[in-house]
């Protein structure tokens, strides 16, 4: 599996929102200039993060955008799926060219489904505020770093 641009500048700029919402909402130029991302795409990714109900906007000229549920309640799977749909891997078919239909069963069963069991299982338990929690953890690790 590989994580597109756009998951991985979603994830990102999920974690800037959640770090630096404590105090309010926070406007999208912030997160891009923080993170070296181009405002323009930035705003097409959080119009899907919008439509799939993880974020919610205020409107104005100090407007922003805040989380819509705690970030313990947003998952990774939830985060790519609303960027990029489906991160499971497709079903076989058994439509090739084996006259065998226990060859395309093999195949789905013994690595497709395990395939996205693993993933499921990854992806549906690290939540936004792990995430937060651990860049927060390695930031301080930076932070403490001594250079001469």
């Amino acid at each position: 599996m590989k994580i597109s641009k756009k998951s991985r500048y979603g994830i990102t700029a999920l974690i800037d929102l959640a770090v630096n919402s404590k105090e309010g909402h926070v406007a999208l130029s912030h997160i891009a200039e923080r993170n070296g991302i181009s405002l323009q795409y930035l705003e097409q990714v959080f119009a899907s993060l919008r439509r799939a109900e993880i974020i919610k906007s205020i409107k104005g000229a100090q407007g922003g955008y805040l989380l819509n549920k705690p970030a313990g309640a947003i998952t990774v799977a939830e985060i790519i799926e609303a960027l990029d749909g489906t991160y499971h891997i497709d079903h076989e078919d058994g439509t090739g060219n084996s006259e065998n239909p226990a060859i395309a069963i093999t195949i789905q069963t013994k690595i497709i489904d395990k395939a996205n069991e693993a993933m499921d299982a990854l992806l549906l338990n690290i939540t936004l505020e792990d995430l937060v929690n651990d860049y927060k953890s390695n930031n301080e690790f930076n932070e403490q770093m001594y250079y001469i």
